[in-house]
């Protein structure tokens, strides 16, 4: 975050080199480049499988939707790691360890809008819609960017807990499954057998706690979250706690498939423009926007550098520029993923160099079939084990931030409750806001855009625009209550003291 924002943190000094510029061995690159795609891959193909059963593609199609995601995550993934003309006015990429993925937040705009064309003229008008949407958002970047002052500690860490606690559903989700606790059967409610499987959930948490016996040995620590991925999985396959044929763990095949295959473009035909579905989209994308301004300022946060408007804009650029050309790969806008923050976090390698190469490993998943399909028969219970502790330890990184705050004669811990609550009610329950228009549910359904925009005017309201008394009381600086001295330290002061 900028110099403004980071507490009693002092900037990183000018000719001094970054703590995310360090470069790892090329061995230690590849393990920690390769624990970040581990840890995120799952979402990364989860989108695509989502939106193309939507579209009712067939399964190679689908297969085409994925491995182009897989692909086109990589490649924005260094963008923003390493960036282009960073030194100039239009820099792309924040230089930051961010790797982006295909987000979550266009996903029911995405189906909506393909229900509306069908089939794969939606898809088309899906992908002109995000390729109009990326433009229109480039060109507000400078004036989005520009905000980042009104972005205290006391927002930031609002901001970055409600990031960790939304994602905790996730890996709840992947360790118990996401189908309903119960169903309907013969016109009773009765439990759903796939859901809450107690063999998952052991997985799961073994998982967890060989990860953080991990993290208690110095020299395993950094690759605790990679090895607790191997370990976890070797005990599902030992152990048969999943079934191979429950679709948990799927054996890869291989039966006529290249060892690489690079994805056409605009393989679905060339996209179509509807007005209406391409302002749902920059909607969405203003929402992403602000998702990956609050990741930017995070990773700041964790890995300890500054982050001014101008690092925030160059990020922003490179997230819309991916944008932009996701649908000419024949894929959907890709932005930061606030798991990795977590990662970042837990492990302490801050070179964005490291997550550089996990670009690259993510791009080479995305030509290989075969690497891909490995990669995904990782169990999901065992991702969820290790993403409990992922997730959490974003929402730390929040608290932490806000234990710096200054809570007395204001109203700051207003703003944090204010924006925890907003940030959470649609994550502790799905839909509060579906009875809105759809522009305004489309930006609130997201808690961190929940929390982002209560925190953010809250601050502006009490801590630009005016200042507050303990008591909560609108004053201003020429009605401030005069500040007392007690006795005691008067008795303390000396000549030349005041």
């Amino acid at each position: 975050m900028s110099a403004r924002g980071r507490s009693k943190q002092e900037p990183t000094p000018v000719g001094t080199t970054r703590p995310e510029d360090e470069r790892l061995s090329v061995g230690d690159s590849i393990v920690y480049g390769l624990q970040h795609i581990l840890s995120m891959f799952g979402g990364v193909i989860a989108v695509p499988l989502i939106v193309g059963g939507a579209a009712g593609l067939s399964p190679a199609e689908n297969a085409l939707l994925v491995s182009s995601a897989i692909l086109f995550s990589g490649l924005a993934t260094i963008l923003q790691t390493v960036g282009v003309f960073t030194k100039t006015p239009v820099g792309f990429g924040s230089q930051l360890p961010l790797v982006q993925g295909i987000s979550f937040a266009s996903v029911s705009t995405l189906t909506a809008i393909i229900a509306k064309g069908g089939g794969v003229t939606g898809l088309r008008m899906a992908f002109g819609s995000v390729i109009v949407a990326g433009l229109v958002a480039l060109v507000i970047v400078p004036f989005f960017a520009q905000v980042i002052r009104f972005f205290p500690p006391v927002v930031t860490g609002s901001i970055i807990a409600v990031i960790g606690l939304s994602l905790v559903p996730a890996a709840g989700k992947w360790i118990v499954g996401s189908m309903p606790a119960q169903v309907v059967v013969d016109g009773k409610l009765v439990s759903n057998p796939a859901f809450g499987n107690p063999n998952n959930i052991v997985l799961a948490l073994l998982t967890l706690a060989i990860t953080l016996g991990l993290s208690m040995i110095k020299r395993l620590a950094r690759m605790a979250i990679l090895l607790g991925l191997v370990a976890g999985t070797l005990l599902a396959v030992i152990w048969n706690f999943i079934s191979p044929t429950s679709g948990m763990i799927k054996a890869p095949s291989f039966a006529g498939k290249l060892p690489v295959d690079v994805p056409r473009p605009f393989a679905f035909g060339l996209p179509i423009f509807e007005v209406g579905a391409i302002v749902s989209m920059v909607i969405v994308l203003i929402v992403i926007m602000v998702e990956t301004t609050a990741d930017i300022l995070a990773v700041g946060t964790v890995v300890g550098t500054e982050v001014d408007s101008k690092r925030v804009a160059n990020g922003l650029r490179a997230d819309m520029l991916s944008c932009v050309l996701a649908p000419v790969m024949n894929t959907f806008p890709a932005t930061a993923f606030a798991q990795n923050v977590g990662l970042v976090a837990l492990s302490g390698i801050k070179s964005r160099w490291v997550v550089a190469v996990g670009g690259g490993i993510l791009a080479v998943l995305g030509l290989s079939p075969w690497l891909a399909a490995i990669i995904g028969a990782l169990p999901t219970p065992v991702l969820g084990g290790v993403g409990i502790v992922l997730f959490g330890t974003v929402a730390a990184s929040g608290i932490r931030s806000l234990g710096k705050v200054n809570y007395d004669g204001n109203n700051n811990l207003l703003i944090v409750a204010a924006s925890l609550g907003f940030g959470l009610l649609p994550v502790v329950l799905p839909g509060f806001w579906h009875r809105l228009p759809d522009a305004l549910s489309t930006v609130l359904d997201s808690g961190i855009s929940s929390a982002a925009l209560v925190a953010f005017v809250l601050n502006l309201a009490f801590n630009v625009w005016g200042k507050s008394d303990t008591s909560g009381v609108h004053v201003t600086d020429a009605h401030a209550p005069a500040r007392a001295v007690t006795e005691d330290q008067l008795k303390t002061l000396v000549d030349a003291d005041h």
